[in-house]
């Protein structure tokens, strides 16, 4: 495996701290030890050692279990990963499809795009504050 590129255009690529998996970096999330704690680094501009994690509360347990976190991050003391945690889980929340809405009814629209019924001038009320 020495030497193989997991990437096409020969990109810099990464191993997981969690399942150990290399991949390519953009699909990792960095994460530093600030203080006692492990954060996400999304931007991978903090300063301090860090370390690469896919996104998901699977690899996240892994290192965990693992106590991978202090030995990458080179950090004798243990680390809180609350932060870690809340932000991972934020993300997958933020990638479940919202929840359906109700069908609302639909008015009919006047050959101009206007509701029937309403003047121009509300219609483009509306339209500024979206």
């Amino acid at each position: 495996m020495v030497g193989r590129d997991l990437r096409p255009d020969g990109g810099p690529v990464r191993t997981c701290v969690g399942c150990r998996r290399r991949s390519a970096k953009p699909d990792l999330v960095r994460v530093v030890a600030v203080g006692t704690s492990v954060v996400a680094d999304p931007a991978a501009r903090m300063p301090g050692r860090g370390a690469y994690l896919h996104p998901d509360l699977e690899c996240l347990a892994a290192a965990e279990r693992r106590r991978a976190f202090g030995r990458a991050l080179r950090v004798p003391a243990p680390l809180d990963t609350t932060a870690l945690h809340d932000a991972l889980a934020g993300a997958a929340r933020s990638e479940e499809p919202p929840p359906r809405a109700a069908a609302r009814s639909v008015r009919p629209v006047e050959a101009s795009g206007a509701p029937r019924g309403a003047s121009t001038g509300s219609v483009r009320r509306q339209v500024e504050k979206r």
